[in-house]
């Protein structure tokens, strides 16, 4: 690798910096650089996981409760469960998962009431399950499916096509395809995509990701014919998405360079086989809902932090905007328009809020919820005079509605039948201050009529991060933990969306610090509040909330007994150079500027460990084919923390295999990984007459 050595005795290691000089002439200690080789090529980083791996099932093996655990968590998954329907042209789209099937089965239904035909199964694709259908594109008249098919939980997918009248594949089979959005073209005969360069062999799963292209596929020809639509090969560094309206008119091109949701926009005319450039800067968030021809709708963050509902001419751009929808106290997270309306989602202190709006702005009427949770789908075509929408909570698995656009009626199409009793849990939304005295929201799941005497072992749960709100839906791994009598705690930590921009811009780049000061101010709110105390109390997050639980534990390793980072960032001076790393420069900060570097070096989890400190019992956990947050984070972090830990608290690491950084992941290896999660934590914090299952303790 470009940036890797091979030598463990090197304990000090400058970083290959071009500025390096200016950032910091104080060399770094970096002593697990070797753990950076991709594992598939290097026998000293197969060896390092296997021994992890060996260690880590000898401890939790001697667990007696394992066993009992794990026959919860499929007592608990074992229920059958559906997807939101989609309509296309005369039938019915819709996934099901039976209860342990590894991935969910596509069903196709002429009417919402006829048998369901299987459309495609992905559990045939592979023996274990690790093979999944993350993608389903279907043309306008339904005529033609793309599949998004992804292995081993890669980033990378690669595209087939399908007649879904006949369940015939066609020859058609595209690859080096990631995070793409796939848009048929009006008259059926292809599709538009956004695709990579081959990456070298060695470099697949970490080789940063650039030169981004969007593509046309014609049906029944072979990739190396596609054409190149839209790229930029001066700025390798741009992404770039398209779309086609609804009406076949226009062709809507997106660039993006970083998570920061501020696009660029050019719009290419059919007709005239123009391309206009609409937006020319950086600056804003812009999200497509429709057109009336050359009149577009947008939602949009300019001069609007929690968003807001405008149109324009695309012919004259944004500075003759109408503001349609202004922005309210609530975020406006989703917009659709269905039926000839406009359907916005709101979070209003973290709680949905749907408000259905005439093309005009004028409202119609709004949908409220009963219970703290999170709402999805509400997607449809122009035409269509029903929707379907979701919503789960923590007590409440995901159940199905179809929504009648004119009257507002909503209609139950699908209540799963799942193994709890909702009324045994008791679900509760708190405010609590944090260092600086923002109030922050956190949401509380336990079993009804628990005694707060500190007693009660206790899970942290936060991201904090990309503008991403964490709302509360139905799980069956934390049914379980609450369940076993834990108490659950998700934290909407600033860097989240819950309240808008200026929410997210608090928790971002030099406010990182904000972050982990609210979630470290929870677990001191739990603690005084009689809820748990430092010796019940655990802590998780997975991806950007791997890195949350890693700084936490390295800032304030007394004050919890647990930690399991899942999929975590953990070197924050390199994290810029692997895969879609890059992407996260406009969120963490750029290690390569002398001021980020040293905000970035003060909190990275990996830099911040020393020897002589106890910190809490850990189980890190990643994946040796992650290419989004790779695994030499999680394995650096386990080498250092592993030597430095002062004490008996364990460090162990578990990496799993064939599923990536989560997506498409089979029940299966979901349910072995939080049997291993939960017992670990049983252990650890000292559950006592517990019932676990079938009344027994």
């Amino acid at each position: 690798m470009k940036f890797g050595i091979t030598l463990a005795c090197i304990v000090a290691v400058s970083f290959p910096l071009q500025s390096w000089s200016e950032v910091d002439r104080t060399e770094i200690a970096d002593p697990y650089r070797w753990l950076e080789q991709n594992i598939r090529f290097s026998q000293e980083v197969t060896h390092f996981v296997n021994k992890q791996n060996r260690q880590t099932m000898q401890f939790l093996t001697k667990i007696p409760e394992r066993e009992e655990i794990g026959a919860l968590l499929t007592k608990l998954f074992n229920y059958e469960r559906w997807g939101i329907p989609a309509k296309h042209g005369k039938y019915y789209i819709v996934s099901k998962n039976d209860g342990l099937q590894n991935q969910p089965v596509v069903y196709k239904l002429d009417s919402l009431n006829a048998e369901p035909r299987t459309l495609v199964d992905p559990n045939t694709w592979s023996e274990d399950g690790t093979v999944a259908l993350v993608g389903l594109s279907i043309a306008k008249d339904g005529s033609l499916a793309a599949l998004a098919q992804s292995t081993a939980g890669s980033d990378w997918v690669e595209i087939s096509i399908m007649d879904p009248l006949t369940g015939e594949m066609l020859p058609d089979h595209l690859r080096w395809v990631c995070g793409s959005h796939i848009s048929w073209s009006h008259d059926h005969q292809g599709f538009y995509y956004s695709r990579y360069p081959e990456p070298s062999k060695e470099g697949k799963h970490q080789q940063l990701n650039s030169h981004s292209m969007l593509c046309y596929h014609k049906i029944h020809t072979d990739q190396s014919e596609d054409l190149v639509i839209f790229n930029s090969p001066e700025n390798p560094h741009w992404d770039f998405g398209g779309g086609v309206t609804e009406d076949g008119q226009f062709l809507l091109i997106v660039g993006y360079k970083s998570t920061a949701r501020k696009y660029r926009i050019w719009i290419k005319d059919f007709d005239s086989q123009t391309v206009m450039e609409v937006i020319d800067n950086w600056e804003n968030e812009w999200n497509y809902i429709a057109n009336d021809g050359f009149i577009f709708y947008f939602f949009t963050d300019l001069n609007a932090p929690k968003k807001r509902v405008v149109a324009f001419d695309i012919r004259q751009g944004p500075a003759h905007l109408v503001e349609i929808i202004p922005q309210t106290q609530s975020p406006l997270e989703h917009v659709h328009c269905v039926g000839n309306r406009l359907i916005c989602t709101y979070l209003k202190d973290t709680l949905p809020l749907v408000a259905i709006y005439e093309m005009d702005g004028s409202l119609v009427r709004e949908i409220t919820f009963p219970t703290p949770g999170t709402c999805t789908g509400f997607k449809g075509k122009r035409t269509d005079t029903h929707t379907f929408y979701a919503f789960s909570a923590f007590n409440m698995p995901s159940t199905i509605y179809q929504y009648a656009i004119e009257t507002g009626e909503s209609t139950l199409i699908f209540k799963p039948n799942a193994p709890i009793d909702p009324d045994a849990f008791e679900i509760t939304q708190v405010f609590y201050p944090s260092k600086d005295g923002t109030k922050i929201p956190l949401i509380l799941a336990h079993k009804k009529g628990i005694q707060l005497d500190g007693t009660h072992p206790t899970l942290l749960y936060g991201y904090g991060g990309f503008g991403s709100s964490l709302t509360p839906s139905f799980s069956p791994p934390i049914a379980a933990w609450i369940t076993m009598g834990g108490v659950y705690a998700q934290a909407s930590l600033r860097g989240g969306g819950e309240y808008g921009n200026a929410w997210h811009e608090a928790g971002k780049r030099k406010n990182k610090q904000n972050v982990f000061d609210d979630f470290i101010a929870a677990a001191h709110w739990l603690i005084d509040n009689g809820y748990t105390q430092p010796s019940k109390l655990a802590i998780n997050g997975a991806s950007n909330g791997g890195l949350l639980v890693g700084v936490a534990m390295t800032q304030q390793p007394h004050l919890f007994a647990a930690a399991i980072p899942q999929v975590a960032v953990m070197d924050m001076l390199r994290f810029h150079l692997w895969t879609s790393g890059r992407f996260w420069v406009d969120e963490y900060g750029n290690p390569e500027d002398p001021e980020e570097y040293q905000f970035l070096k003060a909190y990275s989890p990996y830099h911040n460990l020393r020897e002589g400190i106890a910190y809490p019992a850990t189980l890190v956990i990643t994946a040796d084919t992650d290419d989004r947050v790779v695994p030499s984070h999680s394995f650096k972090f386990t080498a250092r923390l592993q030597e430095v830990q002062e004490g008996d608290n364990p460090i162990l690491m578990r990496v799993d295999s064939n599923v990536g950084h989560g997506a498409g992941k089979p029940i299966t290896k979901i349910i072995d990984q939080y049997t291993d999660m939960w017992a670990f934590l049983y252990q650890q914090l000292d559950f006592q007459h517990v019932t676990l299952i079938d009344g027994k303790k």
